[in-house]
């Protein structure tokens, strides 16, 4: 069959539509579509039509005969078309009919509102919110087929009902496969399992229910581990027919997966080790088409595992993802936090048809990705019992049978070896205290809370978090309307900056808030007088309040299991929640982010009276022996202070140095006595291997930031054209240099919006796509002028 689209994807492709374009009412119409093909089978051949997905509400002819219909676009629809389907020519018809009817029907009220929606009935559907939050997302709501449409003979089409259980006991791995027979199969079918030197067979038996089943024992299984902490090791699946034929093929990973809970904890244990989980929120690579390219997949998961992330959440307000998508989790380590469909809305649960529709939709999709070595968690919803309390719903309300009954029953039973929550917040008196379960955490964020709020709040896992309006490169703005003209408080900038709807305030308040605290600056006057200096400002504030609140987060006496960024991709062009733009391409947040996040690191914390504490990681399975050093200086480049310390950090382990106990002398380094002027304003903690090789640097700025940004550096730097796509430039300054970045044209650097110390050099690979001459200037936030490197 032809590739579908849903109705937006189809009309940009035509080039009849952008999402520049003033918004179309795709739920307010009604679409056909119609495909004539051709069939090489003999007529009345057991055939079945199955379509993947078609949104929203689908009627379905084949050649004149009426098939059936679809209400639920997170379901698979089978039918048997032998009967109907013709050699030679056949003609398909879908009707998708307008979502707009449906949600005006008497149907009784919600007990809460959702701000984000201007729709409350929605909560009736089985769709997407994608596209219909104009809040935050582009306005391209899902109607149409967003799946792929099949033709298959019967026994291909039942190979949708094989199951897999995969465990691992510490030692050996066991699997269990399960296929759907109704007499499609003849036996014998012979169930494999290799890899790592190693091959086990075992022959399906019939298992009664017109079912057939296996299961065999893989000893010493090599287990699978996010990418942090270990191997993601892999083993291939098999199920092949007597002739040899393979009919099933899956790569599967050995490993257990906890929730340990203790003191209203949130923590979760791999394999038995604690595993600080970090990462972002997951958004389809595309908003329009709702999918992508496989190899997309897989380079979208390298580029988050390069900067030390381990983790994603594809968010009840989205979409279930593609194989692909996991497939990339799988192979390189990344685990996923699965969030079924539903999001802040009081969804009909008491109704009969809606729950069984639920009830197959979580079936459907268990069997595709239940056993899948990097699923994590299963989450009933995102949000929805935090919602119900925060918009006053009574206690005994914020509980569903949907969540507390329906979808933990399907997991148990489809996927045991994955553990159940019922919401993305949950836990403690309410269901967003950050200190009791998971929560989505903005005190550092939204609710403007100081940034030490990361630690006093004594947050436990954070599901979303650290929300800004993130400002991205000049090559996203110039895709935006308006292009590289458009200013800040253009209606055409705000209409992609995040904001909810019944809120007076934007997150790029949010944003202009601790620009405010962190650079002394007045953000209305400085957008107004000099917009280019705001964005420079701008964009690099929300990394250095993130890389702040991980630095907390990840400390070795921290109470937090883990945080994700809201989010990790924007859907669109503009300043949005993403830490990298729609196409990919990283914010200066990003940069930050790599720094913190990595399984080797060294953050630094300020411990008030106690001075300044920092702390060596190593997620790694290898012990590491390194050596920790301090440096401070005054004015930007005089040295005051500085020791060194050798350590030996377990594998998987952390360890905390008070940087005082480094030093043959006392210093105020945290500026925490105040007797008189700031003894430092620039502290620098570094790591090293054994052999000298850098791992890691933090810095701490005991005066804040903002009278370091009136002192020129002295910046210089040097390039050296390496081939006609990648160069290399040395940085280094006279003084502290904040915020290097470059500016290159095609060119992207590896590393960027790094502070560069005293003496320090900074080496930083930039690289083209395609041949391209370099013309580079390197820019500091509190460079007089920017420089031209010599070459």
């Amino acid at each position: 069959m032809p590739r579908a689209l849903p109705v937006a994807a189809a009309l940009r492709e035509r080039g009849e539509w952008s999402v520049d374009d003033a918004p179309a009412a795709f739920d307010d119409r009604t679409y056909w579509y119609r495909l004539v093909f051709h069939h090489t089978g003999a007529a009345g051949e057991s055939t079945v039509l199955r379509f993947d997905g078609l949104a929203t509400f689908a009627r379905i002819w084949l050649n004149g005969e009426a098939l059936g219909q679809s209400d639920n676009m997170f379901a698979a629809s089978d039918f048997e078309v032998g009967p109907v389907l013709r050699e030679g020519v056949n003609e398909l018809m879908l009707c998708f009919d307008a979502l707009g009817p449906q949600l005006t029907r008497r149907r009784p009220r919600p007990r809460w509102r959702v701000p984000m929606l201007q729709a409350q009935q929605l909560r009736w559907l089985r769709a997407t919110l994608l596209g219909r939050t104009p809040g935050w997302s582009p306005p391209a709501p899902a109607v149409g087929p967003w799946r792929d449409i099949w033709l298959l003979p019967r026994d291909a089409a039942a190979l949708a009902r094989c199951s897999l259980e995969v465990a691992w006991d510490g030692s050996d791995g066991t699997v269990r496969c399960d296929l759907g027979n109704d007499g499609v199969f003849a036996l014998p079918l012979t169930f494999t399992v290799e890899g790592h030197g190693m091959t086990v067979s075992a022959a399906m038996e019939a298992a009664g229910d017109a079912t057939l089943s296996t299961q065999l024992r893989v000893p010493g299984a090599r287990p699978w581990w996010p990418h942090t902490h270990g191997e993601p090791a892999l083993y291939t699946a098999t199920l092949a027919d007597a002739k040899g034929v393979t009919l099933v093929k899956r790569r599967i990973g050995f490993r257990t997966v906890a929730i340990d809970t203790g003191e209203e904890g949130f923590e979760l244990r791999v394999n038995g080790v604690a595993v600080f989980c970090r990462g972002a929120v997951w958004t389809p690579l595309d908003a329009v088409s709702l999918r992508a390219p496989a190899g997309d997949y897989a380079a979208a998961v390298s580029q988050l595992r390069a900067a030390g992330m381990n983790m994603l959440r594809v968010a009840g307000i989205t979409v279930y993802e593609e194989d692909a998508f996991y497939d990339a989790c799988d192979e390189q380590g990344v685990l996923v936090w699965q969030d079924f469909m539903f999001a802040s809305m009081d969804y009909p649960a008491q109704d009969a048809a809606f729950a069984g529709s639920v009830e197959r939709e979580a079936q459907q999709q268990l069997r595709r990705w239940g056993w899948r070595a990097c699923l994590a968690v299963l989450c009933g919803n995102s949000e929805v019992e935090q919602q119900a309390a925060m918009w006053g719903a009574l206690r005994e309300q914020w509980r569903s049978p949907l969540f507390d009954g329906i979808l933990p029953a399907a997991c148990a039973r489809h996927a045991p070896g994955v553990p159940y929550w019922p919401s993305s917040a949950h836990g403690g008196a309410v269901p967003f205290q950050a200190d009791a379960g998971t929560t989505s955490y903005y005190g550092v964020g939204a609710y403007l809370r100081p940034l030490d709020d990361a630690r006093r709040s004594g947050l436990r896992f954070a599901t979303e978090s650290l929300a800004f309006s993130n400002v991205p490169g000049d090559d996203a703005i110039a895709r935006m309307p308006g292009g590289l003209g458009v200013r800040m408080h253009h209606p055409q900038w705000k209409a992609r900056v995040p904001r909810d709807l019944g809120a007076g305030w934007d997150f790029e308040d949010v944003r202009d808030h601790y620009l405010r605290e962190l650079a002394g600056v007045d953000p209305v006057r400085l957008r107004s007088t000099d917009p280019a200096r705001y964005l420079a400002l701008s964009r690099w504030v929300t990394g250095e309040v993130m890389a702040a609140a991980y630095s907390e987060w990840r400390r070795p006496a921290s109470p937090c299991g883990g945080a994700l960024v809201l989010m990790l991709r924007d859907l669109w062009a503009g300043a949005g929640w993403g830490v990298l733009d729609e196409r990919g391409a990283p914010k200066p947040c990003w940069h930050a982010l790599e720094r913190v996040l990595q399984p080797r690191t060294v953050l630094l914390t300020d411990e008030g009276g106690n001075g300044l504490c920092a702390h060596a990681i190593n997620d790694r399975p290898q012990a590491l022996d390194a050596v920790l050093s301090v440096q401070a200086w005054q004015h930007g480049h005089v040295a005051v202070a500085q020791g060194r310390r050798e350590l030996s950090l377990p594998p998987r382990g952390a360890l905390s140095v008070p940087l005082l106990e480094m030093l043959d002398h006392f210093i105020d380094l945290s500026y925490a006595y105040r007797f008189g002027p700031p003894p430092c304003d620039v502290v620098a903690a570094s790591l090293h291997d054994a052999q000298g090789v850098p791992i890691a640097r933090a810095l701490h700025f005991p005066a804040g930031v903002a009278p370091l940004l009136a002192q020129d550096p002295g910046l210089a730097a040097t390039v050296r054209v390496l081939d006609a796509r990648t160069a290399e430039v040395v940085v280094t300054a006279q003084r502290i240099a904040l915020g290097v970045h470059f500016e290159a044209g095609a060119f992207r650097a590896d590393r960027e919006w790094v502070h560069v110390a005293p003496g320090e050099e900074l080496a930083v690979v930039l690289r083209s796509a395609a041949d391209a001459p370099l013309h580079c200037i390197v820019h500091a936030l509190n460079a007089a002028a920017p420089v031209q490197p010599r070459r």
